[in-house]
C-alpha cells in the first residue's frame, strides 16, 4: 500500500525505536530464562510483560494513525476517510485477536 506523505510516527521515531529495543531486550531476557530453566511462572509473568509493551507501543502507534493518516483522509472526502477509518478498523481487529 502506498502512503502519501512519511508514516504518522516519523515524527516519534527514534523514541519507537529505542522502545523497540527495550522489548526486544526483555524477549532476549526471554530466551536467556528458558536456557537457563528458569521457572515456568517466571517466565510466563515476563511473556506477560512483553505482550502488554508491545501491546502498548500498537495501540501508540494506532492512536498516531488515527490522529494523522485518518484525519487526513477525512479531509480528502468520504471515500479516501472510509477506506482508512476500514484500514484502522481492521488492524484494531487484529490487536484484539492477538
Amino acid at each position: 500500500m502506498e502512503h502519501q506523505h512519511p508514516p504518522g510516527y516519523s515524527s516519534k521515531k527514534d523514541a519507537h525505536l529505542r522502545r523497540l529495543r527495550r522489548i526486544e531486550g526483555q524477549v532476549r531476557g526471554l530466551q536467556r530464562m528458558v536456557d537457563e530453566d528458569s521457572y515456568c511462572i517466571d517466565v510466563l509473568t515476563q511473556v506477560s510483560a512483553a505482550t502488554k509493551a508491545l501491546q502498548s507501543f500498537a495501540l501508540e502507534l494506532l492512536e498516531e494513525h488515527m490522529a494523522g493518516c485518518v484525519v487526513d483522509a477525512a479531509r480528502q472526502g468520504d471515500e479516501a476517510a472510509a477506506a482508512k477509518v476500514r484500514e484502522a478498523a481492521e488492524a484494531i481487529a487484529r490487536l484484539v485477536r492477538s
